[in-house]
């Protein structure tokens, strides 16, 4: 008590009373950041699980109005592979795994090589969640594969949905980036995500075969139009494609199937 009262008799001026103030203001700030932080985790969490699910039903092409994300999400298969055999990942949850944290984690990464890092993304996890969509015979209908790689100013996140022959591209878009709006940005714009549909990734004797060029596209089945003015973000975007659909990304899990794999 009396080392209160010593305190409260100090000039409001004083250089101990303004520090012992100002440190006393930041412990209960971060008292109550943290806390709200640790109280918002599981809201937060649901709401990432959300959009990434609706970011899948949109690629996909089963949105529909008037129904839940979650009751339209129930047609989708989810499964971890293990990138480098391509075979289903056993013992690890898709609606857990969490392939940015594995990618960070040493014990969980790959660290690519200069010669392997074209999408330039240093290193990846050792899996990744793939979805399915089954038609009502049972059958694969569409694959989605999860992609990301940098552009001009961000590292671009988003999926790429392939059909029952893992080669025709039926959606592609990205959900995440900080490229410039109206340049790089435009992988936004829905005119250029409708050029996608129907492109072919690989060429007859299996090899990736898909690119942005500048007047791409037409009757083309592997180019699609280049963004304007934004070069190096769509050299981005190639390089990305090329990295996920070859043998360090889904190359393997995708050969499995050519091979007649069943899924």
């Amino acid at each position: 008590m009396n080392m209160i009262r010593r305190f409260m008799d100090m000039p409001n001026d004083s250089t101990q009373k303004t520090i012992a103030v100002a440190v006393a203001l930041c412990l209960v700030c971060s008292v109550l950041v943290s806390g709200a932080a640790v109280a918002l985790k599981p809201v937060q969490d649901q709401n990432k699980a959300l959009d990434r699910k609706q970011n899948i039903l949109q690629i996909a092409g089963l949105m529909q109005p008037g129904r839940s994300v979650d009751e339209l999400f129930s047609q989708v298969e989810s499964h971890v592979v293990d990138l480098q055999t391509g075979e289903y990942a056993e013992g690890i949850d898709p609606a857990t795994f969490d392939a940015r944290a594995a990618a960070v984690d040493p014990a969980r990464n790959v660290v690519l090589t200069p010669d392997q890092d074209i999408a330039s993304i240093k290193r990846r996890a050792q899996y990744a969640t793939i979805y399915l969509v089954r038609d009502a015979e049972g059958q694969v209908e569409k694959i989605i594969l999860p992609v990301y790689g940098y552009g001009l100013w961000s590292t671009l996140y988003g999926f790429l949905a392939l059909g029952s022959d893992a080669r025709t591209v039926t959606g592609f878009g990205f959900y995440e980036h900080a490229e410039t709006p109206g340049l790089g940005g435009e992988v936004d714009n829905p005119k250029w995500k409708a050029l996608w549909p129907g492109k072919q990734v690989f060429d007859d004797q299996g090899r990736v075969d898909i690119s942005l060029v500048k007047g791409g596209g037409g009757d083309n089945p592997h180019q699609v139009d280049a963004l304007s003015g934004a070069t190096l973000t769509s050299n981005g975007v190639s390089n990305l494609l090329h990295f996920w659909l070859g043998e360090n990304g889904f190359g393997p899990f995708l050969e499995k199937i050519h091979n007649g794999g069943t899924l």
